[in-house]
């Protein structure tokens, strides 16, 4: 049943606009996003359905398309939606991480960082660059794959951050696992990259490891 059938006051679209979004439970700004359920079941029962297969919010964002393209009531149009409202979220996230200083706001850069690497289902590595006043310039994903020393080259680190006039840089990575504690390559890769970029007197003030919902600082564990 499509939620525009829903009777006055009954769906999470009026709900939503007499009591906010946050009076909305997860499955029901699903049920909005998807607008429409299945047969014999409404939008909010296929929004239910899929945390429940997923585990959560996060899982199911971070499932690869092959997985929520067999999902029941499930299309390529739903799912096209989806990513939109989560690429939404991220341009967001950006903006806001962008208007102020990323060292007077780790917590926006962070906020940023969850909603561009928490989704994906692959290693990716990102670098920020910033200027001289620690404002976003660029943010870039470098390297993706399975991550080690081998995998990521500081040269090309050094040559972005050369060509955008960076004074400094916040690496991240995401641990597709959920888990966000540094293992001995991601320390070995944090090394190498501040030893070479310190060369250059382009100071490395971070790497955040993104998990599921959970992120990792080597500046605040003392690590940097």
């Amino acid at each position: 049943m499509s939620i525009k059938h829903w009777g006055v006051g009954e769906g999470p679209r009026d709900k939503l606009l007499q009591l906010g979004v946050r009076a909305l439970s997860d499955a029901e700004l699903l049920a909005i996003m998807l607008r429409t359920g299945r047969r014999g079941h409404s939008a909010v029962d296929v929004a239910r359905e899929l945390l429940l297969r997923f585990g959560s919010l996060a899982g199911l964002l971070a499932a690869v398309p092959e997985e929520l393209l067999e999902c029941p009531g499930l299309g390529a149009g739903k799912y096209a939606q989806l990513q939109a409202a989560l690429e939404l979220a991220r341009r967001h996230a950006l903006e806001g991480a962008r208007a102020g200083s990323s060292l007077s706001s780790p917590q926006q850069t962070r906020h940023f960082l969850q909603h561009h690497l928490g989704s994906q289902h692959r290693e990716v590595f990102t670098c920020l660059f910033l200027d001289n006043q620690h404002r976003i310039l660029r943010c870039e994903d470098l390297f993706f794959g399975t991550l080690d020393g081998a995998a990521v080259y500081p040269r090309e680190v050094a040559v972005r951050a050369l060509q955008y006039h960076a004074a400094a840089v916040i690496l991240a990575h995401n641990h597709p696992s959920g888990v966000a504690e540094p293992s001995q390559a991601d320390r070995r890769i944090t090394e190498r990259l501040q030893s070479a970029l310190s060369l250059l007197d382009i100071r490395v003030l971070d790497h955040v490891i993104i998990g599921r919902g959970q992120s990792y600082s080597f500046a605040e564990s003392g690590l940097l």
